[in-house]
């Protein structure tokens, strides 16, 4: 690496600037986020093993075991992520693949579990899982996240999941996080987790200019007679989660994130972060959010960093 005293002394002077002006936004962006637990904060280790151990009990075809075991650990840290109930015991979960849900009941010890999926509102389907040999029934409703009303009474459920979904909406995520809500009790938690747009691989992308800087920016290659698959159509950084989430009414609890596997080649792109200067917390791969609904906090319909006018 060059000297960097070799530089003119204007474009010395500009880069000085730049990172003091870089080190006022990252600790004013810093002390924005921490909202209860600290930036960073993530499940006990004790519990994501845990429940690690709990998702590696469910009975799975052979084509479906590597995927789930390449997200086991987003999963893992999902499930332990879910608070115990302590007052209606009902739970549910948007995007219903069963690959968590069984566990809601049988390990997180919920009353009533429900899933939700893309389809014609009114319609409900039943949808099956098997731990161990065990079957497990969980009624799916079907409905349009960003348009429809959502087929439940105000203040039904203790805890929400929303995972992996945001990510993938069209027009409307305020739509979804309204509704939420609105279902949710006082209090109640909403679990959000989603890709990071603002990871070190997305940097590093950047940086080698090749590829797009989404975690994941692929389609999915048609196939006839099969659903068509939303592919990312815009992620978030944790902040923007942060601020989205906030616009909704709700308080952030804890908001963090974990690198994936795979991913490890940009990890040097920390150090190139904090030596320029800029903002290194929260660029793991995975976001994870809980946040409380809080009735007294205001709304902003249409947050003007996520809408046009």
């Amino acid at each position: 690496m060059s000297d960097r005293r070799s530089l003119p002394l204007h474009l010395r002077t500009i880069r000085a600037a730049l990172r003091r002006v870089n080190n006022y936004l990252s600790r004013r962006y810093e002390s924005s986020v921490v909202r209860g637990d600290s930036v960073g904060t993530t499940a006990p280790r004790s519990e994501v093993d845990a429940a690690r151990e709990q998702l590696r009990t469910l009975d799975l075809p052979a084509d479906s075991r590597s995927y789930f075991e390449h997200h086991l650990d987003r999963l893992a840290h999902t499930l332990a992520l879910v608070p115990k109930p302590d007052t209606s015991g009902r739970i549910l979960e948007l995007g219903c693949y069963m690959q968590i849900t069984p566990f809601l009941k049988r390990w997180r010890g919920y009353r009533e579990v429900r899933g939700a999926y893309y389809g014609t509102l009114g319609n409900t389907d039943q949808k099956l899982a098997s731990v161990r040999g065990v079957q497990v029934e969980v009624l799916v409703d079907l409905f349009d996240a960003e348009r429809d009303r959502y087929p439940y009474e105000d203040g039904s459920f203790e805890t929400i999941l929303a995972c992996e979904l945001i990510e993938h909406l069209i027009s409307d995520p305020m739509h979804l996080l309204l509704e939420c809500r609105r279902i949710l009790e006082e209090g109640g938690r909403l679990i959000v987790t989603t890709p990071n747009a603002a990871s070190l691989a997305s940097v590093a992308n950047i940086l080698h200019g090749y590829d797009s800087p989404q975690i994941y920016g692929q389609y999915s290659r048609p196939a006839p007679g099969s659903p068509v698959e939303l592919p990312h159509v815009r992620e978030y950084t944790a902040h923007e989660l942060q601020v989205v989430l906030e616009a909704a009414g709700f308080e952030i609890e804890s908001i963090f994130t974990e690198h994936s596997a795979g991913f490890e080649v940009n990890l040097p792109v920390q150090n190139l972060l904090e030596e320029n200067g800029y903002n290194s917390s929260l660029r793991g791969e995975q976001t994870y959010c809980v946040a409380a609904k809080r009735s007294a906090l205001p709304v902003t319909r249409y947050p003007r960093f996520l809408y046009s006018e």
